[in-house]
């Protein structure tokens, strides 16, 4: 998906449920961390944090009892918009929502002791100007070989063509490149069992893991066949690849 096609994505999915998939049902083994959870523990109460990428705010609001402030970044109006009322209902009076790319987020005239980014792509000069000495970035993203049975399934999707540990070795030469200190990276690589087959569907619809999924309805006899394939006692077999790098400003 092009950079135009991901936002109508994130706009459509952002009005319909913000980035919450609590009600997909899958579990995992494997896992080696929970990214919002280890971002509280380099948190203190005077801090200022910022958030790219934030979706709905629904994680980084976790967080607005452990910080002194929190500046929560997305370029998808929607998103945006789902985050604000997220944030309304949350009663939180230190999270603000700001639509932005995160090559613009100067804008915000702030400096910040740790900034998290979560799925989203950065830019690692932009992040210095925001960022105080000795700040603490950190950062999710998403494998190449995320998902790879499903997408060797279909034949396409996210990164498919790409050879695995790309991104994270180009973030992590970036970082390096721009002064930042002690860049540590990390990966797990976990199984996933989807408890059915609409949870899957689900996923794959509102996520550009497929790319445009389900536009051509016979893609959904493709899922059928892939769930058939991949069912076990657990649930349908996939894979969750993730890394995390952390850096020093």
């Amino acid at each position: 998906m092009n950079n135009q096609d991901l936002k109508r994505l994130y706009n459509h999915v952002g009005k319909e449920i913000g980035w919450d998939f609590t009600r997909v049902h899958a579990v995992s083994s494997g896992v080696k961390w929970d990214f919002y959870k280890l971002v509280r523990d380099f948190c203190s109460p005077d801090d200022m944090l910022l958030d790219l990428g934030t979706g709905g705010a629904e994680q980084v609001l976790t967080l607005a009892d452990a910080v002194a402030r929190i500046d929560a970044v997305d370029n998808a109006p929607e998103m945006v918009r789902t985050a604000e009322r997220n944030i309304r209902h949350s009663k939180n009076r230190n999270v603000f929502s700001h639509c932005l790319d995160n090559k613009d987020i100067g804008e915000l005239n702030r400096y910040y002791d740790l900034v998290t980014c979560r799925h989203a792509p950065f830019d690692v000069q932009e992040l210095k100007t925001v960022m105080k000495e000795g700040a603490v970035f950190m950062t999710q993203q998403v494998s190449e070989g995320d998902k790879q049975n499903l997408k060797e399934w279909f034949n396409r999707g996210q990164a498919f063509t790409i050879v695995d540990g790309t991104l994270q070795d180009r973030y992590v030469k970036e970082l390096q490149t721009a002064g930042y200190k002690h860049v540590q990276a990390y990966n797990y690589d976990a199984i996933e069992y989807y408890q059915t087959e609409n949870d899957l569907a689900f996923l794959l619809e509102h996520t550009p893991i497929l790319g445009a999924f389900g536009k051509d309805k016979r893609e959904y006899e493709q899922l059928h066949a892939f769930c058939e394939q991949y069912q076990t006692d657990q649930g349908i077999k996939t894979n969750s690849k993730r890394f995390m790098i952390v850096a020093i400003r």
